[in-house]
């Protein structure tokens, strides 16, 4: 069985978490071509989904909610297609599980505890970790620990 977590926004990630004991989350970035290689790695066997529920924030413009729900959209689309279940799950939710704050920091700091073996620095030349692959991959465990049956 396979977990997944995606942080739907602009710098968003997706997350990929095995059912076995001590696995690390594959973190891929809303690269299209590596969503599907990605995805398609998988397909074989069975997964679930924790897709982040998240609306409309005070001061956002129209152009920046648009591409946001773009975004949100194309998952839905993409978990369809994959026959992949999944479970829209609002930020406040996934997020008391782990004891994480709004503050992007405490999502890197919850994961590399969790997951001392992922490198959040998910680019070439990152100088500082990717808090939207921390939340990808929070999203994962929780899948796993409250979706799937797992007690990692």
């Amino acid at each position: 069985m396979y977990y997944i977590g995606i942080d739907p926004g602009k710098d968003g990630a997706l997350a990929i978490l095995s059912g076995e004991p001590c696995a690390v989350p594959q973190i891929t970035l809303f690269d299209e071509k590596e969503v599907v290689a990605a995805l398609e790695a998988i397909k074989i066997y069975s997964a679930i989904a924790c897709l982040e529920h998240v609306g409309a924030m005070p001061g956002q413009g129209s152009v920046s909610m648009f591409n946001f729900g773009e975004n949100f959209g194309f998952w839905q689309g993409v978990l369809t297609a994959y026959h992949i279940p999944f479970e829209l799950v609002r930020p406040q939710k996934w997020k008391k599980e782990f004891s994480v704050t709004g503050e992007k920091n405490t999502s890197i700091a919850v994961c590399e505890r969790l997951f001392p073996r992922l490198s959040l620095k998910v680019k070439p030349k990152s100088k500082k970790p990717h808090a939207g692959a921390a939340e990808a991959a929070l999203m994962a465990l929780y899948a796993k620990r409250r979706m799937g049956g797992g007690e990692d």
